[in-house]
This record gives structure tokens, C-alpha cells and sequence, in this order.
């Protein structure tokens, strides 16, 4: 339903994913062309916290039409596809359309290591 929508911002949407390593990014959508796609149908177009791991849907969560539109033509752009296979990210979507791309890749590599480390740690003290 709104895949069109989407592909009309893809590649600023691309752009904005590249610089999410540096803050969270956001951009403002036209709220009409939302208004068309859904053909007169009352749709929320707001969304909070789709979250992509390394290209995939995390928690299985229902989202609404608009969030998973908008993750099908990522997943189906190469280069999209080939920036979110290396990177944590989450998507939300304000009533006010204010599409906000974060990038969390450096708190779930800091997780990572951290669980790591406590598992060595209990592994060094089961041996002692």
C-alpha cells in the first residue's frame, strides 16, 4: 500500500541511515502522500521502535502497514539492505510524519562485550 511512498524517499531515508553512527537522525514526510497510498482508508501512520538487527525484525512485534512497507523496500534495495546487515537501527514515525532513524549498534556491540565478559568471569570462578 505505501511501498511507492516509501521508494519516493528511499534515497534520503539511505542517506540519513549512513549518518545515524553519528545521532539520530530525523526527517520530515509529506503527510498527503501518505493521505493518497492509503486510498481514503483511516490508517495510523504513526509507528514507535521497529527495530532492524542486522536486517531483520526484532521481537516479532504487529506493526501497522506504513512500518512494514517501509521495511520491505529497505530489505529489497541493495545498498539498504547492504547497510542494515552490519547495523543495529530503529525506526519510529511521529503523528506529526517525523520519520527518526537511531542507530544502536554501539550500545548492542557494548552489550555484547559486557555478557561476554561475565560469562568469562563465571566460567574463571566455576574453575577455582
Amino acid at each position: 500500500m505505501f511501498t511507492q511512498t516509501w521508494k519516493k524517499y528511499l534515497s534520503i531515508i539511505i542517506i540519513l541511515i549512513k549518518r545515524s553512527s553519528n545521532g539520530p537522525q530525523e526527517m520530515q514526510l509529506n503527510f498527503s502522500d501518505f493521505e493518497r497510498a492509503a486510498g481514503g482508508r483511516k490508517i495510523k501512520f504513526n509507528f514507535v521502535n521497529m527495530q532492524l538487527h542486522n536486517g531483520r525484525q526484532q521481537y516479532g512485534e504487529k506493526l501497522p502497514p506504513v512500518a512494514t512497507d517501509l521495511m520491505q523496500v529497505l530489505q529489497e534495495n541493495d545498498i539498504a539492505a547492504a547497510l542494515l546487515k552490519t547495523q543495529h537501527l530503529t525506526f519510529a514515525m511521529t503523528t506529526g510524519m517525523t520519520l527518526t532513524i537511531t542507530n544502536t549498534s554501539a550500545a548492542v556491540a557494548e552489550e555484547t562485550a559486557q555478557a561476554a565478559e561475565a560469562t568469562e568471569t563465571a566460567a574463571e570462578e566455576a574453575q577455582a
